[in-house]
């Protein structure tokens, strides 16, 4: 049982081991050592050797973790050392993501800046929208939840056009000059357009009659496109047609029939005009002056004078005067056989055939169906100085003037190109030309 002077010695040395802590096997005491660890954001897991109670103890070693959206800066284990130190210094910092980049012509704004769990929203200047995700929020994995969202320019550029425009046209025309302020577009964004396209006719056009559309079309940058239209009516005001007289021609200005328009009219051959001569469409759309109609000529041949018979023609008719001492004159027999046959080329080119045959006082004049007085037939055969005893014809023309004579016979196809030499026969020409009037012999 060992010495008695021992034995104290061994019964106190159980409460020594108890007051130290000290395992019998390491000799390290159970005792706080290190002060206590404290991690803001953190937290701390400790496991004391051997099992002792205290977690701050020579060799304790602690486990660190940082809570969610903050990361470890240091090491993730510690050590109590002998020093009374642990063996690093550690801090949960918060977790970052990636700084922003800056849209063009856009923004974002944050709550938290790009910590974790801040939420940022981007947003676009005036005239563009945004593509992509409107809000993004910093995760755990230091990523945006999202991708970057952009800014473009996607609204078209804005046009205004003008108001229907409604004209009449101008007396005498078809047409009417039109003008407006040439619309001027504007981008929403950064208010640059790079192309302005006309549809139609451009401002101060003359415009016929009807309905016509205008369109103005302009782009930006981004190629959006902005439209706009109007219509531009033209409108014709009329008299309502009309028609040339039954046997005559008609010839009229402009359209026929609008406001302005002149229509002139004219008889065929052996035909009188009677009314009005020409006629305006006026602005209360109403034909100025009488109908016109062509009456056949009626000749007199009670006149006292060669000059007064002859002034029945005056601008009407030209005259081919046929003059024979005998009806049974060889030449004049023939002629007349010509001339009848080519009845159609005569009444084209308004010519009456005047017939002198015989000699005072047994002198008849004709012409067609009427018979005029021998006294009047002498006076005229004076007045033009035609032979008394030979075949001879004299031209005359629309003017009374004396354009050929003949002393042998003469066909109709020489005699027809002498008078459409005449200045009178060219406008006749074409009016005839025009109304259809031809001899197909």
């Amino acid at each position: 049982m060992g010495s008695p002077a021992l034995r104290p010695a061994l019964l106190l040395l159980p409460l020594l081991l108890l007051l130290l802590r000290v395992p019998p096997s390491r000799g390290f005491p159970d005792a706080p050592w290190c002060s206590p660890i404290k991690v803001k954001y953190g937290d701390v897991y400790c496991r004391a050797p051997q099992g002792g109670y205290y977690k701050t103890a020579l060799g304790t070693r602690c486990d660190i973790r940082c809570r969610k959206g903050y990361e470890l800066h240091g090491s993730s284990q510690l050590i109590c050392q002998s020093n009374k130190r642990w063996s690093d210094k550690v801090i949960c910092k918060q977790k970052r993501c990636p700084t922003l980049a800056m849209p063009a012509n856009g923004g974002f704004k944050c709550v938290d800046g790009a910590y974790f769990n801040s939420r940022c929203e981007y947003y676009c200047s005036p005239g563009y929208t945004l593509k992509g995700e409107r809000t993004v929020t910093c995760m755990d994995n230091k990523a945006w939840s999202g991708r970057p969202a952009s800014c473009v320019d996607m609204e078209p550029p804005r046009i205004k056009c003008p108001s229907v425009k409604e004209r009449i046209a101008e007396p005498n025309k078809l047409t009417v000059r039109v003008s407006w302020e040439t619309p001027e577009g504007r981008d929403t964004a950064d208010g640059i357009l790079t192309d302005v396209i006309l549809k139609g006719l451009p401002p101060g056009s003359h415009f016929p009659e009807g309905d016509h559309k205008i369109q103005y079309t302009v782009y930006d940058r981004a190629e959006n496109k902005g439209t706009c239209k109007f219509r531009v009516k033209v409108r014709v005001r009329r008299c309502g047609k009309l028609n040339a007289p039954e046997n005559g021609y008609m010839k009229c200005s402009s359209d026929g029939d609008n406001y302005g328009a002149t229509c002139e009219f004219s008889c065929i051959g052996g035909y009188e005009l009677q009314g009005s001569p020409a006629r305006v469409c006026q602005s209360n759309l109403a034909w100025s002056g009488a109908e016109p109609t062509c009456a056949a000529m009626n000749v007199n041949v009670g006149v006292r004078t060669a000059a007064a018979l002859l002034d029945q023609f005056y601008e009407k008719r030209r005259l081919l005067i046929v003059s024979t001492p005998t009806a049974r004159n060889l030449l004049y027999r023939l002629q007349l056989g010509m001339l009848q046959q080519a009845q159609c080329g005569l009444d084209l080119r308004h010519i009456t055939v005047v017939e002198l045959v015989g000699v005072f006082p047994t002198l008849i004049g004709r012409i067609g169906a009427k018979i005029m007085p021998p006294a009047l037939a002498l006076q005229l055969r004076l007045l033009l100085r035609i032979p008394l005893y030979s075949f001879s014809m004299v031209l005359v023309d629309k003017h009374g003037m004396d354009k050929e004579r003949y002393v042998s016979l003469v066909t109709p196809v020489a005699l027809f190109n002498l008078i459409d030499t005449f200045p009178l026969r060219k406008e006749e020409m074409v009016l005839q030309a025009e109304m259809g009037q031809t001899c197909n012999t």
